[in-house]
């Protein structure tokens, strides 16, 4: 099913400075990241997350840049307390990054699957309707598109949205109530959707295929590559993603956007560049696909990304798996500065 890839009664054109930005699910890999790029660019933010999968010390940047126990609610989107932040603070602009992003996950447990990401959704962008937010940035994932043909790659937005997973469909769920909400209620909306992001703070035994590789030969652990590695994904590092979200919400609605690099990279490519970075010597060991029916191949048009955000990629994979080995070489040898996240842990949980 396509949908209209601008939103309604918006001009993409129109530079807007947000003053008050909430973030759900900004305690996460993505959303520290989306925090502390908004924060540098002059935004208030405050975070909504139930820190199922966030952590406090991801947010050090941000705290380190100003963010205090104030700015952090500790809520469900799934429940009216969760979202009643919406209507208190009043933000001008919702990112809304809260999810349930494991893939594997959502095969396993398709309706908790379905209860995050389609009613959570839905019961945030209800908030954002009824409190009178002027635009919502949605974080979509190219499993709506589903399995591809070779010929349609880079896919467009416009190409016909078939999930093929529990994921993919319930993300493909929320981009169309997105739509709905636009029509009906006139709230205007960016969804993005993304590539396979990866980058530091990315973690969880299903998460992200570079940083398992990353973690495994940091470990002097073999990676697992499944089925024969030829496979490929359109890969874009975190920090780009954050420019991309904190772009937008500088701008009015424009619809579903890629944001990717709209290049192919095989999985075996991934685990060369890892194991090049990394300087081990280890073997992949490969394995059978657990699953049945996985995307083959894809890579997503960033175009309109450039045209209507003046957004692009800067950097290359390469040089972005090298900053996440480096991280994560930080990460284990503790030279991360946490103590202001300690302060900000205590003044929550007291």
């Amino acid at each position: 099913m396509d949908l209209p890839v601008t939103a309604v009664g918006v001009d993409p054109a129109t530079d807007l400075t947000p003053r008050r930005v909430l973030v759900t699910g900004g305690a996460g890999f993505i959303g520290s990241h989306v925090v502390a790029r908004l924060m540098l660019m002059g935004s208030q933010v405050r975070v909504l997350d139930n820190f199922s999968t966030g952590r406090l010390e991801n947010l050090a940047d941000a705290v380190c840049g100003g963010l205090t126990d104030a700015d952090v609610v500790s809520g469900d989107i799934r429940t009216p307390e969760g979202v009643e932040v919406i209507h208190q603070w009043q933000p001008d602009v919702v990112v809304h990054l809260a999810a349930q992003a494991n893939a594997p996950v959502g095969r396993r447990s398709p309706l908790y699957d379905a209860d995050v990401n389609v009613f959570g959704t839905a019961n945030v962008l209800d908030a954002c309707a009824r409190g009178g937010v002027r635009l919502v940035v949605n974080a979509a994932g190219s499993a709506i598109f589903g399995s591809v043909p070779a010929h349609d790659l880079p896919v467009r937005e416009d190409h016909p949205i078939a999930p093929v997973d529990p994921y993919g469909i319930s993300k493909a769920a929320g981009v169309h109530y997105l739509d709905w909400y636009g029509r009906q209620h006139g709230l205007a909306y960016t969804s993005m959707v993304f590539g396979n992001v990866y980058g530091s703070r990315q973690e969880g035994g299903d998460y992200g295929v570079v940083s398992l590789m990353v973690d495994a030969l940091l470990g002097g652990r073999q990676a697992v590559i499944y089925d024969d590695g030829t496979q490929t994904r359109d890969f874009i590092h975190v920090s780009d993603v954050a420019e991309a979200v904190a772009v937008a919400c500088h701008h009015s609605g424009v619809g579903m956007v890629n944001i990717g690099s709209g290049q192919q990279t095989s999985i075996n490519e991934v685990y060369d560049t890892v194991r090049e970075a990394s300087g081990a010597d280890n073997t992949a060991r490969y394995e059978p696909l657990p699953w049945p029916g996985e995307v083959r191949n894809m890579a997503l048009d960033t175009r309109k990304a450039r045209e209507l955000l003046g957004w692009r990629p800067k950097l290359g994979f390469t040089e972005g798996v090298r900053m996440t080995v480096r991280d994560a070489r930080r990460w284990q040898a503790g030279s991360r500065i946490l103590s202001p996240v300690r302060a900000l842990d205590q003044a929550l949980t007291h």
